[in-house]
């Protein structure tokens, strides 16, 4: 029996990725583990060609795919870390402070 060669979970990794990009770049764990289950079924089906069935092509879109993501959240987390450690937090918790203040002025 062949193993198949199927991009969903790679592309579904990939997809939840981009969307936690917004919890500071921290998508990058899954589109992360979604680039390394491609690039090992790409091996694989490499050496045994046999052993595998399905179209490698699409497996190595999903492989782009992947590594776009984990590239832009890893920009996006380091990012984030540069912005909390010069004090970005602060500033930004200041200002919801006055943005409070002033809407219960009003």
């Amino acid at each position: 029996m062949k193993k198949q060669l199927n991009p969903t979970l790679v592309y579904v990794l990939s997809v939840i990725g981009f969307l936690c990009c917004c919890i500071n770049g921290l998508g990058f764990l899954l589109s992360g583990a979604a680039y390394f289950v491609a690039d090992n079924k790409i091996k694989a089906a490499t050496a045994n060609p046999d052993d595998y069935e399905g179209n490698i092509n699409n497996m190595n879109t999903a492989k782009i795919v992947a590594l776009v993501v984990t590239v832009i959240n890893l920009i996006y987390f380091l990012y984030s870390i540069y912005y909390l450690s010069t004090g970005g937090w602060q500033e930004s918790q200041e200002q919801w402070r006055q943005m409070m203040e002033q809407m219960q002025n009003q």
